[in-house]
């Protein structure tokens, strides 16, 4: 009797928080802050334009944002942009791709595993005392110049944030909700995917944040190192050349790559994590 009476309790709750959200969804909030973004660019590129006329720069030392946009454009035109940034977006997502894999899989074994991580560990953290600047000549050598080593850059510059963000993830979840599920009986992929993996997300998507915007510091790295092809060759050309509005093309090219992957992981954040966050008015 006093179950039924809670299950309708209840259940009528769930109606008015229902109907209390759904008249809350109407008329739609504005969020103002989005609108700065689009003003401070605006405000940047026109900062930018004043101190190249208030300085007198000539074009080789900092051109002015049209001689930029012009210049875009030419390369969009001849197809050297699109070219050059579709071979590092293969290399960017190959190595996401590999440093994600290896990062994920030996992350959740070494917060498993106590032992393991005592024997691995000083190896890793040793590892990163070493530069990838460093790192990438000898991958050149060893790998050659081609789309492999600088794939190998890419995942070795994302590989350990991602390490470390999966272990903490993983020994984030509640020891109570652990003992929860071996009551219940739980199969170790029961425990795994209906447990650990929603725990660990939301560490493990920060981590990913990163990550991603790592990986397109790798290919450029990889692509200064040795390599004909990519926007970091692209980098190195115009520096040769001095041609200063093709460099920044192709360092803005590389920031607005940067900005998108950020974004997606942000997106799927909010998908996969919908679940975790607070309802309004609570």
């Amino acid at each position: 009797m006093h179950t039924t009476e809670g299950i309708r309790r209840h259940t009528g709750t769930e109606r008015h928080a229902s109907t209390t959200h759904g008249r809350a969804a109407w008329p739609p909030t504005i969020h103002w802050e989005y609108l700065l973004v689009p003003v401070v660019l605006v405000l940047v590129v026109g900062l930018w334009e004043i101190i190249v006329r208030w300085g007198d720069y000539q074009p080789f030392i900092l051109p002015a944002p049209q001689r930029v946009a012009a210049r875009w454009a030419a390369a969009l035109a001849d197809g050297t942009l699109v070219t050059h940034t579709l071979v590092t977006l293969r290399e960017v997502f190959a190595g996401l791709a590999l440093g994600l894999s290896v990062a994920v899989v030996l992350g959740y074994a070494l917060a498993k595993s106590p032992l393991l991580e005592r024997i691995i560990s000083p190896y890793l953290v040793a590892s990163q005392a070493i530069p990838i600047v460093a790192l990438a000549p000898l991958l050149v050598i060893w790998f050659g110049a081609g789309a492999f080593s600088k794939v190998l850059v890419c995942a070795l510059t994302l590989f350990f944030p991602v390490l470390i963000n999966t272990i903490v993830g993983i020994r984030s979840v509640d020891p109570s909700l652990m003992d929860l599920m071996r009551s219940l009986r739980a199969t170790r992929w029961q425990v795994f995917t209906m447990l650990e993996v929603p725990a660990a997300l939301p560490v493990l998507l920060g981590g990913l944040k990163v990550g991603v915007t790592l990986s397109v510091i790798g290919a450029v790295v990889g692509e200064f190192v040795g390599s004909d092809r990519g926007l970091g060759f692209l980098v190195n050309l115009a520096r040769g050349i001095f041609d200063t509005p093709l460099m920044f093309v192709a360092l803005l090219t590389l920031m607005a790559i940067a900005l998108t992957l950020y974004l997606s992981v942000a997106a799927l954040e909010t998908v996969l994590l919908r679940w975790n966050r607070p309802e309004n008015g609570r």
